[in-house]
C-alpha cells in the first residue's frame, strides 16, 4: 500500500513517476502557483511517489536579478531540476517571442527519457511556452495541465487592461505594450491550439476560471479541479496573541492588482482594530508612505508560514481585496485551515469560494467593506460560526487528502480512457468511482 490513508488516494502497485514542469518554484518564485506545485510535489513524495520537478531559473532572474533567500528546503525524496541555459535572460526571452524552449529543450527531453513519467502535470508554463505541451509524445503518461492564471487566453495572466481596469474584450498588443511587455508573436499562429490538443485534461482551480477560458475562446474542455493547502497545527495554549489589540490581517503580495492600496487608504475610518499586513513587494514603500501616519496600519514584512499561522488564528477575519479575477487564492484556504473567516471582494472565484463555504463576508465599494468590517468586529459569534463554516469545508474539499483522493482518481479515470487500462496499478485493483 502506497498511499498512507491519511493522505487519500487508496493507490496500490508500484511507485507513480510524476514530473511537474513550471516556469517559478521555491525559493526562485513569486506566487501562489509554485506553491502549490512545492506542496503537491511534498505530499506525493510523501505518499511513496517518485517525483521529480522541472523549472526555469532563468526566468526568475529575468524579474529578480538577485539571488533568491533560501526559505525552505526541497521536500524530501522530491528531485528538482532548476535550469539554466548559460545565456541568462536570452532565453526566457526568446520563449515568450516564439512559444518554445529552444535553449532548454535538450535538458527537459533528457530528464523525460531518463525518469519515463507516469504523470506529467503542466503548471504555469509561461516562460517555458506552449510547444513544452508535446512532451512525452509517445509515450505511456497521462498529461496534466493546471490552470493557475487566465495565461491561456492572456498574455498579462490576470485579464486586467491597460494595467488599469478588469479586461471586458481583448486588445492584447496595446494592453502588453502598456505592461512594458513584448507581444508574444507565436498568439497570432495556431500553435496554442495545436499543442493543446496533446494534454488529456485542462484543469480550472475554480468554475468562474472555466468558464472565463469558454468565453474568451479556449475550446479544449476544462475540469473544476480545487488547489489545497495543509491542515493547520494544533497551537499551544500557552503561546500569547501575536498582537496587542484587535486586528484585521491582509497577506500577499504588495501589488496594485491585490488592492491592498485602498485598504490603507480607508482604514482611517476604522477606529477599533488594527491591520496587519503580511507580505512584500513592489508597492511596500508607497504603503508605507500612505500609513505613515495611521498607527493602525501595521507593516509585518515576509513573515514565515508557522508565524503567518499564528496570524490567521487570532485575526478577526482575513481581508482579500482583490481587483483582479482571482482563480483561486491560497490565501483563503490558509485562513480556512486556521478557522478564520474572510472578507474577500465580490468579483470572480472569491465570490464562488466565500458562497460554497459559507465561510466570509463580501463586499462591493467602500459601504460594503466598512459594514463587514464592523459586524465581525462587533460579534465574536459571527467570527467563530463563520471560521467553522470556512474551516469544515476546507477539510472535506480543499484539504490535503481530499486533492490526492480526487487526484488519483482523475489520474486513473483519464488512464483508462486513454490506454484502456491503469498501466500502473495491480490488474486485481477495484477502480474509484469519481466523486
Amino acid at each position: 500500500m502506497l498511499m498512507r490513508k491519511e493522505d487519500g488516494g487508496g493507490h496500490e502497485g508500484r511507485p507513480l513517476r510524476f514530473l511537474h514542469l513550471t516556469t517559478f518554484y521555491p525559493p526562485y518564485s513569486f506566487g501562489g502557483d509554485a506553491i502549490y506545485v512545492h506542496r503537491l510535489a511534498e505530499a506525493l513524495a510523501h505518499a511513496g511517489h517518485q517525483v521529480e520537478v522541472v523549472h526555469c531559473i532563468d526566468s526568475y532572474h529575468l524579474l529578480h536579478p538577485a539571488e533568491p533567500a533560501s526559505i525552505a528546503a526541497n521536500p524530501a525524496g522530491v528531485t528538482v531540476h532548476g535550469l539554466r541555459s548559460g545565456y541568462g535572460f536570452i532565453s526566457p526571452l526568446l520563449t515568450q517571442q516564439t512559444g518554445r524552449p529552444f535553449l532548454k529543450s535538450a535538458a527537459i527531453d533528457a530528464i523525460v527519457r531518463r525518469q519515463r513519467p507516469d504523470v506529467i502535470h503542466f503548471h504555469n508554463i509561461s516562460l517555458l511556452g506552449p510547444d513544452i505541451l508535446r512532451l512525452g509524445r509517445g509515450t505511456e503518461a497521462v498529461k496534466l495541465y493546471t490552470a493557475h492564471d487566465h495565461w491561456l487566453i492572456c498574455p498579462m495572466h490576470v485579464l486586467w487592461k491597460f494595467n488599469r481596469r478588469l479586461c471586458e474584450a481583448p486588445a492584447c498588443v496595446r494592453c502588453a505594450i502598456t505592461f512594458g511587455r513584448a507581444p508574444q508573436l507565436w498568439r497570432y499562429s495556431e500553435m496554442l491550439e495545436r499543442c493543446a490538443k496533446e494534454v488529456d485534461a485542462f484543469l480550472a482551480p475554480s468554475r468562474f476560471s472555466a468558464e472565463m477560458h469558454r468565453a474568451r475562446g479556449f475550446s479544449p474542455p476544462m475540469t473544476h479541479f480545487p488547489l489545497f493547502a495543509p491542515r493547520a497545527e494544533v497551537e499551544s495554549s500557552a503561546h500569547s496573541p501575536p498582537h496587542l489589540r484587535p486586528y484585521f490581517l491582509f497577506a500577499g503580495r504588495l501589488e496594485a492588482i491585490k488592492g491592498v492600496e485602498g485598504l490603507v487608504e480607508r482604514w482611517s475610518k476604522v477606529h477599533d482594530a488594527d491591520l496587519l499586513i503580511a507580505g512584500s513587494g513592489g508597492l511596500e514603500l508607497k504603503l508605507r508612505a500612505l500609513a505613515a501616519n495611521n498607527p493602525r496600519v501595521v507593516f509585518l514584512g515576509h513573515v514565515s508560514p508557522s508565524s503567518l499561522g499564528t496570524l490567521y488564528r487570532n485575526c478577526i477575519a482575513c481581508i482579500v481585496p482583490s481587483l483582479v479575477y482571482e482563480v483561486f487564492p491560497m490565501v483563503i484556504l490558509e485562513a480556512f485551515a486556521h478557522q478564520a473567516p474572510v472578507i474577500a471582494r465580490k468579483r470572480g472565484s472569491l465570490a464562488e469560494i466565500i458562497a460554497e463555504s459559507e465561510g466570509g463576508l463580501l463586499f462591493e465599494n467602500d459601504r460594503d467593506l466598512l459594514a463587514a468590517l464592523t459586524r465581525l468586529n462587533g460579534s465574536a459569534q459571527l467570527r467563530n460560526t463563520l471560521g467553522e463554516n470556512g474551516h469544515r469545508t476546507f477539510v472535506a474539499k480543499w484539504s490535503r487528502e481530499a486533492h490526492l483522493r480526487n487526484y488519483f482518481e482523475l489520474i486513473n479515470e483519464i488512464a483508462v480512457r486513454k490506454f484502456g487500462r491503469i498501466p500502473w496499478h495491480l490488474q486485481s485493483e477495484a477502480r474509484h468511482e469519481r466523486r
